[in-house]
């Protein structure tokens, strides 16, 4: 049994979760999307999938094929329940899967926000010894609705919608658990055009001094959690 990771794009790869696995002798593998490598032909030997972010949106299928491949297979895993956490784009996808509406945010969150956690939120096992406020890093342009049936578990001042879960162990959340220093400073350097594109909104300079100055307390706290989610894990 192993965990499947779902990248869509090379700069925006598992980072704190590929650490948390090595370190805790998990076996995975990372299946790239983009560059054609398929998807599973049967899900008896995963024993869960992590859905990684991208710069595509899930509307773009005609441009991105592989994108309706992944729709199919993510209804399949969730109609098998199996357990499964989606950043961002897979947070996305995996609402989409689910009959979900995924559309444009009134706004772009770059940079670093607070999220709250709800009174569902707060009583996840995915959150367990998190505060009801946390800062996270958020790097998307689009958002979702809940999908039917699913428990709405934080939102945020510009964004309503940031996590929320499917049955005992499906999760989509908005923001970037997975992100560390060194991807965020990538993805400041490969995406620049859209940071120039929302000056006064984003301040680049900003984001790399907030950065510096969470990223310890960030690596702790996406080891809280990946040790949270894991723990869900039946191997």
């Amino acid at each position: 049994m192993k965990v499947i990771i779902i990248k869509h794009i090379d700069i925006e790869g598992p980072g704190t979760i590929g650490d948390f696995l090595d370190g805790s002798g998990i076996p995975y593998h990372v299946i790239d999307i983009f560059n054609g490598e398929p998807l599973p032909d049967s899900l008896s030997d995963t024993s869960a999938v992590i859905v990684l972010g991208g710069p595509m949106n899930v509307y773009e299928e005609d441009k991105y094929p592989f994108l309706k491949q992944e729709d199919e297979f993510l209804k399949e895993v969730i109609e098998k329940g199996l357990p499964t956490l989606g950043f961002c784009l897979g947070a996305q996808l995996i609402a989409k899967a689910k009959g979900a509406i995924v559309k444009k945010a009134p706004q772009k969150e770059i940079g670093w926000f607070k999220i709250s956690l709800n009174k569902n939120g707060s009583s996840d096992p995915l959150f367990q010894e998190f505060p009801v406020e946390v800062d996270v890093f958020q790097w998307h342009g689009d958002t979702f609705d809940i999908p039917d049936g699913a428990v709405k578990l934080a939102e945020s001042e510009l964004c309503p919608n940031q996590a929320f879960r499917i049955g005992n162990n499906i999760y989509g959340l908005q923001f970037h658990v997975e992100v560390t220093d060194e991807m965020i400073y990538q993805w400041m350097d490969a995406y620049k055009n859209e940071v120039n594109s929302l000056k006064g909104i984003v301040d680049p300079d900003r984001i790399i001094s907030e950065t510096k100055a969470k990223s310890e307390n960030y690596k702790a706290q996406a080891k809280q959690f990946c040790s949270n989610f894991f723990r869900l894990i039946d191997y």
